[in-house]
């Protein structure tokens, strides 16, 4: 029989994979604020991680749990009110069933400080820059310190009704031709976690990411031309010299393919063709 999952944070992403596991024939448990919204396939229960005596008891035979939190508020105490100790009450809540399930953490890139241009696997440690990827970095420890507790660092995440840089280039943005920018399609991170969870003996830090870094530039000239607009020549966005230095960082997902994991959407090209052609749905 294979393990109850309990996915803490039920928006679009951490609900798509929930449904991956549901598929799977795993009975999954989804603590969301309002659990009403869920898909009947998750067992919806109502909990919001900044109070911890909403939380439901954890059942004691759960073997994975994937915490998918969206912050309050997007600043450092919103981030700290939702990661840091919304954590540290499902770590608690898990603690006190007495459950010891494998725990994936969704965190971000911005852990990474680099902006020139550089590429970074996961032997880079992190350096946040901004209050809030230092939240995200305690907030990996905390996880990290739990025995085999797994880290999954996404990029720019996109699909289905995410459509930020699609508005962009419809806007004549041109982007910035030394800017690298790295992104993931939220199914390709939704089959990373239940990857993940799958391993008997994972890294401890991955980088989701898909196969392709690449210039902003690039991404919106080609955004451009899938909306038949008029694409843009590269030049560098806001007339910056030719000379100025690369910025952004490109990352490697060399770790994270060698457990057997394969994007659906290898590079923007194929994953934005689908977003715009209306493919899957956001999870409300």
């Amino acid at each position: 029989m294979k393990p109850p999952v309990l996915i803490v944070g039920c928006g679009d992403l951490g609900t798509e994979t929930g449904l991956r596991f549901a598929a799977a024939g795993h009975r999954v448990t989804g603590w969301r604020r309002h659990a009403s919204v869920l898909p009947p396939a998750l067992h919806g229960q109502a909990a919001d991680v900044t109070d911890p005596s909403s939380l439901p008891p954890v059942d004691p035979a759960t073997g994975i749990v994937v915490i998918a939190l969206t912050p309050g508020s997007r600043d450092a105490t919103g981030y700290r009110s939702s990661y840091l100790e919304g954590t540290r009450a499902t770590l608690a809540a898990i603690d006190a069933a007495g459950a010891r399930p494998r725990v994936l953490f969704v965190s971000s890139t911005s852990v990474l400080d680099a902006d020139d241009g550089r590429t970074l696997d996961e032997t880079a440690p992190a350096s946040p820059a901004s209050p809030t990827a230092a939240v995200l970095a305690q907030t990996e420890r905390l996880v990290l310190d739990v025995p085999g507790g797994v880290v999954l660092r996404l990029a720019g995440v996109y699909g289905p009704g995410r459509t930020r840089l699609i508005d962009r280039a419809r806007n004549g943005s041109a982007g910035d031709a030394r800017h690298w920018t790295n992104r993931i399609h939220r199914d390709d991170a939704a089959s990373a976690l239940v990857q993940l969870a799958s391993l008997p003996d994972p890294a401890s830090i991955y980088h989701g990411v898909d196969d392709e870094p690449a210039p902003e530039a690039d991404v919106l000239a080609f955004l451009a031309g899938e909306l038949g607009m008029a694409a843009e020549s590269g030049e560098p966005a806001d007339n910056a010299a030719e000379h100025d230095p690369a910025s952004g960082k490109r990352l490697r997902n060399s770790l994270l393919r060698g457990t057997g994991w394969a994007p659906t959407y290898p590079s923007y090209r194929e994953g934005y063709r689908a977003v715009i052609a209306g493919e899957g749905s956001r999870h409300p």
